[in-house]
């Protein structure tokens, strides 16, 4: 058979959640050693040389015959739904895939689409209204004319269920796998010179850096704790309104915003924090969570949407809407080492539950059915 993928995650040097997912997904897809029976196809925009691709180690012993880079030429915004439909008007795969929300308008019969969040319908005043249009839309449009969804998670198969009415048969849950880090030297315990807090995702309102600088700054004044906030991760929507805050002001000496890291960099900061915490509103799955906890880091995170599925007894649960709640868990575990031990032997038996290989099996599985 011929399996298409949507593969522009891979021409993206700083990839992020949905393209991380995508990323490692494709890799593990094309590794399985039944995938050789098959000829994929990984669709890529031109803008970068397709042999740039191979940059990247990984993919350096994946260019075999049953593999076909195809590099769609195209200078205009919605390559997928202007480019990639035309590519299909021409000549189709046998199945399509797309690791992301978005089919293209013209699509293969056999398409299956992965599906990571319903945020924008939980926190729509977390998007611009054009921005929620757009995810609404596509992802409608998917769920209506794909064969199968693939699910991160079964609090996103709940609200594509109770929020979309899509019938529950068609969903396969698939959980991400989690990146298992390489330590290239003998870390220190305070790596940055002094104890941090550590947060990793987009610094933006819906994960919600408001309530997590407050809860810092109750900390702070309550229990005068030695600790600094670490943020690491690129700018997202409202990000510009969090540096206005009178918290973050009086504090901004104990606030560091590191912006995008090198993975060698974010490993380094993961292994030394004190603690991970990720008290975000929404998460369709939570990667971090368990990067935190594979890294032998105490978790604490929210205790609504995907985020207690996937952090397992390997967390404190906090409520993201109640700062002193934050506040108080963070404190529970940085006074109590008793506490953290048991958060970091439970998180790492958590963490070894997901893998990419087995994510990539089943997704395999998902793919092959349909046709």
């Amino acid at each position: 058979m011929e399996i298409g993928i949507h593969s522009t995650a891979l021409t993206r040097k700083r990839k992020t959640g949905v393209e991380e997912y995508s990323y490692q997904l494709i890799k593990s897809l094309l590794k399985l050693p039944e995938a050789k029976h098959h000829q994929f196809i990984l669709y890529l925009p031109d803008k970068l040389n397709y042999k740039q691709i191979y940059v990247f180690d990984e993919f350096k012993t994946l260019a075999k015959s049953n593999l076909k880079i195809e590099k769609l030429k195209w200078k205009f915004p919605m390559w997928t739904q202007i480019r990639l439909s035309s590519e299909f008007v021409f000549r189709k795969p046998d199945i399509f895939f797309s690791p992301a929300h978005t089919l293209p308008l013209i699509h293969p019969e056999n398409s299956i689409v992965t599906i990571h969040g319903l945020e924008y319908e939980h926190y729509p005043y977390y998007y611009s209204f054009w921005k929620r249009q757009y995810l609404k839309f596509t992802t409608l449009y998917a769920l209506k004319y794909s064969k199968k969804i693939i699910a991160v998670s079964e609090n996103t198969k709940n609200d594509l269920v109770e929020l979309y009415d899509t019938d529950p048969q068609k969903i396969s849950v698939i959980y991400h796998g989690v990146k298992r880090p390489v330590w290239k030297r003998n870390l220190t315990r305070n790596y940055v010179g002094h104890p941090y807090i550590l947060f990793i995702g987009r610094i933006e309102l819906k994960k919600n850096i408001f309530g997590l600088i407050s809860a810092f700054y109750f900390l702070k004044k309550k229990y005068n704790i030695p600790h600094k906030l670490i943020l690491i991760g690129p700018k997202g929507y409202g990000w510009s309104k969090i540096y206005t805050m009178k918290e973050y002001k009086s504090m901004n000496s104990e606030i560091e915003f590191k912006g995008y890291v090198k993975e060698r960099k974010k490993w380094e900061l993961l292994k030394n924090a004190d603690v991970f915490v990720l008290p975000s509103f929404y998460e369709g799955f939570g990667m971090p969570i368990l990067e935190a906890q594979i890294s032998g880091i105490p978790v604490i995170t929210s205790n609504i949407s995907s985020m207690p599925e996937i952090a397992g007894k390997g967390a404190v649960f906090v409520d993201p809407h109640n700062i002193y709640s934050i506040a108080e868990g963070i404190y529970s575990v940085i006074s109590s080492e008793g506490l953290r031990k048991q958060l970091i032997e439970e998180g790492k038996k958590n963490a070894k539950k997901f893998s990419w290989n087995i994510s990539a099996k089943k997704t395999f599985e998902v793919l092959t059915e349909v046709f």
